[in-house]
């Protein structure tokens, strides 16, 4: 179909014709990548499978995408487009736009998808055509503002004629066109030659890709193959062997014609090389005429393109069938074999229920969508027929297909198990369902459709390479590094298996792990065990330095580090121990020591030394790289070199509060420089991310010679603490952690939970702020953020520094809210700066303006009696000089004392007063939670009220008590009244409050609203 976005000009179309090797799509990739954007249409899976990597290696993975009628990788940058030819979309527009082995256009079967291409898909910019010279004539016909350009072959290609199985030379490809006699040729050659690589069209791109590493890499020299080969695959092949000259094209079994036959033969001689072509086993002789033709790349033009109708009428079914039958409109182009979806859909057009379906012109091109669903099966019944109707059923009834319909047919052929010919079966059954799940628009969740199908194919795809690897290749011969003379001057042949295998004359004889050799081998005598082992070790002497250079040029996602402070080396999937850790001078740098082994000498233990300590280096680097920039920082002034120090030794977290030992203005200063200088510890809060804790989990184990404990997963904020199980294997963490370890990875205890330190910084931080002034209700969700229930927040708080303050019952004839849930503040009482109340002042009577109210006359600060015989203590009552208590001397030391501060100085007393004890924990009734209390007359049934001005009124009525029932005014002097000479505390104490009468009991305000609502109740 055309193009939907025309160009603006005419834009160049070029063709660039020629024989094989003549670097034809190297220029087509190039040009591509030069542009802006553009696509390239390929004309099998394998190729473009190829072309996306180096596309990919070229402009890095989202900026390419890959197009397959299976296969779907289109990031949202996406610029340029490795397809095939089907999957090429040409509603996007680009600036280039490429078709590889546009000669195609001939085939009967798919040439009608290449000819549309060459007629439609225009680049903005550029369009290229890849292909043989044979479609010359043709193109400058159909394409007349082309121009053509022919690149002469880079190398030479001879004929070799025949020759045997046997002889045939290193770097060889021998081609069959069935997968019968591709397994008999390499089970042959496996059986004289040592083994071979198999390439077939049907393998997937995973299994193709390491079938053909085995033969580029050397471990075979012999690759036996399909003529999918001739398709632009790049091997390193020196000699074309046909083993047939016949092939089926799926209707019949024909000749191959010269042009195929030279296609197929061009694949040897790559670059500048040589190469050769012949045939081999029972295949007889090339004809004179084709070895001429394919030498002198001398073949006759192509007379007719195929072609189908690309303006198709969904107006009905039969419509639809009439314009796919339509003729060509011009000379040159002939109609082709009825391709598989023209007779699927011919076959459920004889179907009522489809065509009662097929209704209107939406679901006819349904249909069509339907019935493009690729035969990959080949099974030449019905079984595709019945797929494609069950597929435009679902989706013009209920618009999508059934989830657990495709989840079950992919789940089928995921499973590993069976034979060649079942594995490949399985393969072209999931090729199916991986072109299903790429249609977004008919199924619900297409993303997990094509990871479950791409998924399964890998599973199938390495399966199938380890049974071709098990049938076809002979590890004695594939892995064979030289042959050894012994003393006796016997040969023998070890190899070293990319499983680590050490194989002597077809006898295994022990594994290498990293450079590590474990012999297992069992000799008929000594004499011949000795011989056996000695082999294997000249062997690994030829190996040991290839590992140690591959080791050197590793990335460091390839080593690991293990619980038992090893070091551990993936090499292609041998996973083996290579060093080991010890504790250094500091513990962001611990040793590097390399396991020993009678394979290495010093150099070489040397090298593997120095990477794997720069593979260490590197993991700090990485997750600890603050701790650098932290010093960095607190170079420039001296304070803050302690704590940056500190937070080195311990790999950025140092348990311990650090309010007694930390300035404010210092803490803003670490704060700044990215440190945080907390309630609980002195941290840096990358230092508690996974890979960090991990890492500092590695060192503090190390440090200690232990086994590293196991850590919790990663996003949890509290662990709940328990034992482990008798007879628990793995105990989940952080059962099972030695003593002190939680600490040092950043884990509080706090009851019956280990908290995540910054997460207990932030709720202490909270609500220490909350309870800067009183007691004040929790927040809701405090429980949870914990992680604790709800009776044992209590004890959560308490052991973060705060008291849960449960709420006390209302007492019968009280009245009022009920106190709520309240967290506070421990004050020791020994640090409490209280006023005490006055002599003659009223007990319940508070403060003005929200002041604390002091403790009873006679009874303890923290609210219990003195116990008896026990002398008050200075802060108790009032003072030596008779002042209230909580007006000691320490709020105004470091100024000389004033006038009118001067007081009689007391007797020296016999003996100094005891030192006061240490403060008491926080849930012991001595800790005093500040705040003002709610008043007790509040609280009581409302009295009558009485008149105003009265000797019981506030005494900020008339009549009422001022000095002794409220605060000092701002004018009033310290110390004994003028007008009142001092008096001992004894007779202060028995002194009454007022001394015109007792004092009467007194209520609220009656005009306070809560007066006003005991009155409404009393009523």
């Amino acid at each position: 179909m055309p193009s939907p976005y025309p160009p603006m000009f005419d834009a160049r179309v070029k063709a660039v014709l020629g024989p094989t090797n003549t670097g034809k799509t190297h220029l087509a990739i190039t040009r591509l990548l030069a542009h802006a954007s553009g696509i390239i249409g390929f004309p099998l899976r394998l190729l473009a499978r190829e072309n996306y990597d180096r596309m990919v290696a070229a402009k890095g993975e989202k900026h390419v995408a890959l197009i397959t009628g299976e296969e779907k990788i289109i990031p949202p940058e996406a610029k340029w487009f490795a397809c095939t030819v089907e999957a090429m979309p040409l509603d996007r527009r680009a600036e280039f736009v490429a078709v590889d082995e546009i000669q195609l256009c001939a085939d009967p079967d798919r040439g009608h998808v290449f000819t549309d291409r060459l007629l439609n898909a225009r680049g903005m910019v550029e369009t290229m055509f890849l292909g043989a010279e044979t479609i010359r004539p043709l193109l400058q016909r159909l394409v007349p503002q082309a121009e053509v350009e022919t690149r002469p072959r880079l190398s030479q290609l001879t004929h070799a004629g025949p020759q045997k199985l046997t002889r045939l030379p290193p770097r060889s490809a021998v081609v069959a066109f069935s997968a019968a006699e591709v397994y008999a040729i390499a089970e042959a050659i496996r059986r004289r030659r040592g083994g071979c690589a198999v390439v077939m069209g049907r393998l997937s791109p995973r299994t193709r890709n390491a079938q053909v590493a085995l033969y580029q890499n050397r471990e075979v020299d012999f690759l036996v193959a399909t003529d999918a080969i001739g398709m632009g695959l790049n091997m390193d092949v020196d000699h074309v062997a046909f083993a047939a000259l016949q092939k089926f094209d799926g209707h019949q079994a024909r000749l191959l014609n010269a042009q195929e036959a030279a296609q197929i033969a061009g694949r040897a001689g790559r670059g500048m090389r040589d190469g050769t072509f012949g045939t081999t086993g029972d295949c007889p002789p090339l004809p004179d005429e084709i070895v001429n033709k394919i030498e002198a790349h001398n073949f006759e033009a192509l007379q007719t393109l195929a072609w189908r109708n690309g303006e198709l009428d969904f107006t009905s079914v039969d419509a639809l069938l009439d314009s796919l039958a339509a003729p060509p409109p011009q000379p040159g182009l002939s109609k082709g074999h009825d391709a598989d979806d023209h007779i699927t859909l011919s076959m459920l057009a004889r179907e009522t229920e489809m065509r009662a379906l097929a209704s209107s012109r939406s679901r006819v091109a349904l249909l069509w969508e339907a019935c493009q669903v690729p035969d990959f099966r080949k099974l030449a019944d019905d079984t595709h027929v019945r797929l494609c109707g069950r597929i435009f059923k679902h989706l013009a009834e209920d618009g999508v297909l059934p989830d657990d319909w495709i989840a079950g047919q992919i789940a089928l052929c995921g499973s590993t198990e069976g034979d060649l010919d079942t594995l490949m079966a399985r393969l072209a059954n999931i090729r199916v369902w991986s072109y299903v799940a790429a249609r977004a628009d008919w199924t619900r969740d297409a993303a997990s459709f094509q990871a479950e199908a791409r998924k399964a194919e890998d599973a199938v795809s390495d399966a199938l390479h380890e049974r071709l690897t098990a049938r076809f290749v002979d590890r004695r011969a594939a892995h064979l590094i030289r042959r050894l003379d012994d003393s006796e001057g016997e040969e023998l042949l070890s190899a070293v298996t990319r499983k680590g295998e050490v194989v002597v004359e077809g006898h295994t004889v022990g594994r290498v792990e990293g450079f590590l050799f474990h012999p297992e081998a069992e000799a008929a005598t000594e004499e011949e065990r000795k011989l056996v082992l000695r082999a294997a070790r000249r062997a690994l002497r030829e190996e040991m330095p290839r590992r140690v250079a591959a080791l050197e040029v590793a990335k460091d996602d390839v080593f690991a580090l293990t619980g038992s402070h090893r070091i551990t080396w993936n090499n292609h999937g041998e996973l083996a121990e290579v060093g080991r850790l010890r504790p250094g001078p500091e513990p962001a740098k611990p040793l590097v020591e390399v396991i020993p082994s009678e394979f290495l000498d010093g150099a070489q233990r040397e090298r593997v030394r120095a990477r794997l300590a720069k593979f260490i280096e590197g993991v700090f680097g990485r997750e600890l790289a603050i701790l650098t920039t932290v010093e960095a920082k607190a170079e420039a002034e001296g304070a803050l070199r302690g704590p940056a120090y500190l937070l080195r030794e311990s790999l950025g977290l140092a348990p311990g509060g650090t309010e007694g030992n930390i300035a404010p203005d210092l803490r803003q200063k670490l704060k700044a420089i990215g440190v945080r200088a907390g309630r609980y510890a002195l941290f840096v809060p990358e230092a508690l991310k996974p890979r960090a804790m991990a890492l500092r989990a590695q060192i503090w184990s190390l440090i200690r010679n232990i086994e590293t404990p196991a850590l919790p997963a990663p996003g949890l904020v509290a662990l709940q603490l328990r034992e482990p199980e008798e007879g628990e294997a793995n105990p989940q963490p952080p059962a099972g952690w030695p003593s002190g370890f939680a600490q040092a990875m950043g884990w509080l205890p706090a009851g019956p939970v280990l908290l995540r330190l910054d997460v207990a910084e932030r709720i202490a931080g909270e609500l220490a702020y909350l309870t800067r002034r009183a007691p004040a209700p929790p927040p809701s969700d405090l429980a949870s953020r914990l992680g604790v229930k709800a009776d044992m927040l209590g004890v959560a708080l308490t052991a973060l520094g705060f008291r849960l303050l449960e709420p006390v019952p209302l007492e019968e004839g009280q009245y009022g809210p009920p106190m709520p849930l309240r967290v506070a503040q421990p004050r020791p009482q020994h640090h409490q700066h209280q006023r005490g109340p006055r002599p003659g002042g009223h007990q319940g009577q508070g403060h003005r303006d929200g002041q604390r109210q002091g403790p009873r006359e006679g009874q303890r600060p923290g609210g219990g009696p003195r116990p008896e015989g026990q002398p008050p203590r200075r802060h108790e009552g009032r003072g030596p000089e008779g002042r209230p208590e909580g007006r000691h001397e320490g709020r105004h030391e470091g100024r000389p004392p004033r006038d009118r501060d001067r007081r009689p100085m007391r007797e020296p007393r016999e003996a100094p007063p005891p030192p006061p004890p240490p403060l008491p924990p926080a849930n012991s009734p001595a800790m005093i939670f500040y705040g003002p209390p709610i008043p007790p007359e509040l609280r009581r049934a409302v009295p009558q009220p009485q008149r105003r001005g009265g000797p019981g009124g506030p005494p900020w009525q008339k009549g009422g008590q001022h000095r002794q029932d409220g605060p000092r005014r701002p004018d009033q002097p310290r110390g004994p009244r003028p007008d009142r000479p001092p008096r001992d505390q004894e007779d202060r104490r028995d002194r009454p409050a007022a001394a015109a009468k007792p004092p009467e009991p007194r209520g609220p305000d009656p005009d306070s609203p809560f007066a006003v609502l005991a009155q409404l109740k009393l009523r």
